[in-house]
């Protein structure tokens, strides 16, 4: 990676000393952005305020300075990126803003490491997908692969082969995960947009513990990037981001136009909602349990400010069994690992040991090893009833109002993947207990930053709709920007 000593100093005393080519956010009612948007970025490009050569060798700089600090990238491409900035050929509605892709999906030129240490020795790719293609498309100009968990199995981002990624707030806590490097190189503004990607939490986790706005698509939504293979497609793809039209011009630049899409493309939605909603609110997990007071705090002064802009909220409770629903959502998740353990053997001749792939990893390719004949089937069976169980809920609410986690953002190591196994199952269930089932009903749902506890960590709430139903959320999401702006609020490590 391009991280030298040397220019680490260089970069933090010109930091320091300098203004950045940024320094001027766009005068509004609400309280000014500390750091501009992908949006403002791109048109300062366009109006020749500033070079797309600036705006990428400003992210650089900031990269340089922050990495020792948060660890967010795995990879750096910055020769690459200037070039391609040098070259004046980006176009598209972010042409010339520098960005970051996930080091879970392949980007030409640079290593693919899947947060892992099986990864070692990893060539640069020489194909990507259409979905990355699409960033290209759109003009970001990417500078590095952002830090993953280990394969994105885990809610935080210290995969064991790697350095720890740290939550720009709070260093000693988790930035999340799987997109954790993602979002803390957004949150502490070494890039104002980046790639992230979502299979059970993995968008909306992170921008909660970050206080960024995250969108997790619908099913089938996007430009496809890569197909299921167990049965139910968990995983789609998106960014975090600091403010929604960033999230929302993304949206409509990579969702799926094609006459096989499943749902009718929404276009850029630029707008807050004009109509009333009737709003579901759940608090406890699906298997009953209360989570933390700030969290409590964060989602019930969300429900007073959705009533208070003209929305119906009303209690509600899950659509399914939470025990089993969580069970079965282990085994699905589980079995992947399954296979990747079972991949990697025959890769490298042996077995696996913790030698290679961390013990979270093993245990969960253990758990699905010692399942009796049949249970993967019948998990599937019970989690797809769980869509239509999903389906009918939202018949009777607009959305649905909930925490994004149990608790706000953790110490590291809290949910490491080093964590004794049963006692690591014992602490996702209440973490993660609400993030999932979006996943599987295949429903879009968001992250958004409306509170910041007393000690101040991000503490973001979920909104989820219908399948198919991102303009709602995007509608109502710029409503609650524009009523309880988060933008300025900045983190102690910053750019």
């Amino acid at each position: 990676m391009r991280f030298s000593r040397r220019g680490l100093m260089a970069a933090s005393a010109a930091i320091a000393a300098a203004p950045s080519a940024f320094a001027k956010p766009k005068t509004s009612a609400a309280p000014p952005p500390w750091t501009p948007d992908a949006t403002e970025i791109a048109g300062r490009i366009r109006r020749k305020e500033i070079s797309a050569v600036e705006a990428v060798e400003d992210a650089i700089r900031k990269a340089e300075a922050l990495q020792p600090q948060v660890q967010a990238l795995v990879d750096s491409d910055f020769d690459r990126a200037l070039a391609k900035a040098k070259n004046g050929q980006v176009s598209g509605p972010f042409a010339g803003v520098p960005f970051l892709v996930k080091d879970l999906d392949p980007y030409k030129g640079v290593r693919t490491r899947y947060g892992t240490r099986a990864s070692i020795g990893a060539k640069p790719e020489t194909t990507q997908t259409a979905y990355i293609d699409a960033f290209d498309a759109a003009g970001f100009v990417t500078i590095g692969k952002s830090a993953t968990p280990e394969y994105g199995f885990l809610p935080t981002t210290e995969p064991m082969g790697f350095l720890p990624t740290r939550n720009p707030w709070n260093t000693t806590h988790s930035s999340g995960g799987s997109s954790g490097g993602a979002a803390a190189a957004v949150a502490s503004g070494i890039v104002p947009i980046a790639h992230a990607s979502d299979g059970g939490g993995s968008i909306r986790i992170p921008s909660s513990n970050c206080g960024l706005f995250g969108l997790k698509p619908s099913r089938g939504r996007m430009i496809l990037n890569r197909p299921a293979n167990r049965g139910i497609d968990l995983s789609v793809s998106h960014c975090v981001a600091h403010s929604v039209r960033d999230s929302a011009i993304l949206f409509a630049a990579t969702e799926r136009t094609d006459t096989g899409a499943p749902f009718k493309p929404i276009g850029v939605i630029t707008e807050p909602l004009k109509k009333t909603l009737k709003v579901g609110l759940v608090m406890n997990t699906g298997t009953g349990l209360t989570p933390h007071p700030e969290v409590q705090a964060a989602v019930n002064n969300a429900a007073k400010l959705l009533k208070d802009l003209g929305h119906k909220v009303e209690p509600t409770t899950w659509p399914m069994d939470g025990g089993q629903f969580g069970q079965d959502f282990t085994v699905l998740w589980a079995s992947g690992a399954a296979e990747l353990v079972d991949g990697i053997g025959k890769a490298i001749g042996r077995k696996p040991d913790t030698s290679v792939l961390e013990p979270f990893s093993l245990g969960m390719a253990d758990l699905v090893n010692k399942l009796p004949q049949g249970a993967l089937p019948a998990a599937l069976q019970r989690l797809n009833a769980t869509i239509g169980a999903y389906d009918a809920w939202l018949a009777k609410y607009d959305v649905i109002l909930s925490p994004v986690l149990g608790l706000p953002p953790v110490e590291l190591g809290y949910v490491a993947g080093w964590v004794p196994f049963e006692e690591l199952q014992a602490r996702l269930m209440a973490y993660v207990g609400y993030t999932p089932v979006q996943n599987v009903a295949g429903a879009p749902a968001m992250s958004v930053p409306l509170h910041w506890t007393a000690d101040g960590l991000p503490v973001g709430v979920q909104i989820a709709g219908r399948a198919g139903g991102e303009a709602t959320l995007l509608g109502l999401a710029y409503q609650l920007e524009a009523a309880a702006p988060w933008a300025h609020k900045r983190p102690p490590v910053s750019a």
